[in-house]
């Protein structure tokens, strides 16, 4: 039994055949857009090759929210603050790098000029060097989620109440964003990014590699998140999931496990945001409200928790439909939202790849009556 265990794949066959064709079908739509002018039917428009890259960035998210809750039992209403913070953490590098481009042509951005500040305040030293952002990405929303967890979990905070605390958590930091003293650009944040690493922002071929950068990061922590499940330390995880107390019973002690977990899921959710700021061309506190927290468990519930395919699958579909909504019935969408929620939890509890499992379990027992 244990090296059935040790040899587990990834994946099933069927399920690996799956991801490879969309990620070669997702990874072919950059070269479309820039081989193609517009008109021929090949062409991919920037507008819809941008909309791709913002999904796979909320799917990331997505993902890294259902390894605490899908795996590990952990209900977050507060990953928007990881999200956004990972994507300000970017954003304090693009800023800098407008130089004297923007339109008081100052070596402040131009919030900071408007707001008669004279200098970078301290938090803003080194911005201007992309590796140390890059970092920042990293340490902010892991810090802050380790801190938070360490004395959360420690203090055997669960359940709704910690769902709750998240929720207040992500409340606060959106009310302290919108403050102007805070030097984060208030409630406009940041925006008019022009270069990258030397290269505009705005040009196709920039915005080709970062979404092919994207497309990566998401195929990577599929398989990284992947791995930790099937690992032993996703049993444990499991188990704090099913059963904490039986787990702590046999020796455990979950704080570790589940802070682990807290603290990569965070992490997870930084990067999406650093890849979302550049591609969507802006960051404000909004990124922080709690009701982007709570789509972001509808994208899990939606395309099917505990499996990390499925918040992928949700992210997408959510997203998809809102575009829709939002163009043709812009008034409805909240509404139609709620209904997708309520429907998929009274109906649809696996979400959208429960659904397919049992109707491919159906089609099987269908073929094979004698098994009835």
């Amino acid at each position: 039994m244990n090296k059935l265990v040790k040899h587990q794949p990834l994946f099933a066959r069927p399920v690996w055949t799956a991801i490879m064709v969309c990620s070669v079908i997702a990874a072919l739509l950059p070269l479309l857009n820039l081989s193609f002018p517009d008109g021929h039917a090949l062409h991919v428009s920037s507008y819809m090759l941008g909309l791709v890259a913002k999904f796979m960035c909320y799917a990331l998210a997505a993902m890294a929210l259902d390894l605490v809750w899908g795996y590990t039992g952990i209900l977050s209403l507060g990953h928007g603050v990881f999200f956004a913070l990972g994507a300000y953490a970017h954003g304090m590098y693009l800023m800098r790098a407008i130089g004297r481009d923007g339109v008081y042509q100052s070596h402040l951005p131009d919030f900071m000029v408007f707001l008669d500040w004279k200098t970078y305040p301290w938090y803003w030293a080194m911005t201007d060097n992309f590796w140390y952002c890059m970092a920042l990405v990293v340490l902010v929303p892991g810090v802050l989620a380790f801190v938070f967890g360490y004395f959360a979990f420690r203090s055997r905070i669960k359940g709704v109440y910690f769902s709750i605390i998240t929720q207040a958590m992500t409340f606060a930091f959106m009310l302290l964003f919108f403050r102007n003293d805070t030097g984060f650009g208030g409630n406009n944040g940041f925006t008019d990014f022009k270069r990258i690493l030397g290269y505009s922002v705005t040009a196709p071929g920039t915005k080709a590699v970062l979404y092919l950068i994207t497309l990566s990061t998401l195929l990577a922590a599929l398989i990284l998140c992947r791995s930790i499940v099937n690992s032993k330390l996703g049993r444990v995880l499991q188990a704090v999931r099913d059963s904490e107390s039986r787990l702590m019973f046999i020796g455990y002690d979950p704080l570790w496990f589940k802070l682990f977990v807290w603290t990569l899921s965070a992490v997870l959710c930084g990067i999406a945001g650093a890849l979302y700021a550049p591609q969507v061309g802006i960051i404000n506190p909004s990124e922080m409200s709690p009701a982007n927290s709570i789509e972001m468990v509808i994208w899990a519930a939606v395309g099917g928790r505990g499996t990390l395919l499925g918040p992928i699958v949700g992210a997408f579909t959510v997203n998809g439909l809102k575009s829709w909504f939002t163009a043709a019935f812009p008034d409805l969408w909240l509404f139609a939202l709620g209904l997708l929620f309520i429907l998929v939890t009274l109906f649809m509890q696996e979400g959208i790849l429960g659904l397919l499992k049992k109707m491919k379990k159906f089609k099987k027992l269908k073929q094979t009556p004698e098994a009835l």
